[in-house]
């Protein structure tokens, strides 16, 4: 079985070319390249809580810090935490 990226899981068509891109904007996860392959995703798509801005529920959200006590809760932080096993990585790295 496929590991599913964010906007695949939620099917919430806000990735580049998807059928609310242009109606609601492309989400942040989608296009951020710097987490490109984490958790095993494309782009943020499996680190989409690291991600900032993003549009879960709808709306923008804030940064790492503000939103990771909601995003503990997300049902696909939860698939992608028990299909990476022990390689699963929560936060960014700080970088130097």
């Amino acid at each position: 079985m496929a590991k599913l990226n964010c906007w695949e899981y939620r099917k919430c068509g806000r990735e580049p070319g998807g059928k609310n891109a242009k109606k609601y904007e492309t989400c942040p996860a989608t296009i951020s390249t710097n987490y490109n392959g984490i958790n095993n995703g494309k782009n943020g798509g499996r680190f989409c809580w690291a991600v900032s801005g993003t549009f879960c529920e709808g709306e923008p959200s804030g940064t790492y810090t503000e939103k990771l006590f909601d995003c503990l809760k997300c049902a696909f932080l939860k698939k992608v935490n028990e299909e990476e096993h022990r390689g699963f990585i929560l936060s960014p790295e700080k970088k130097q």
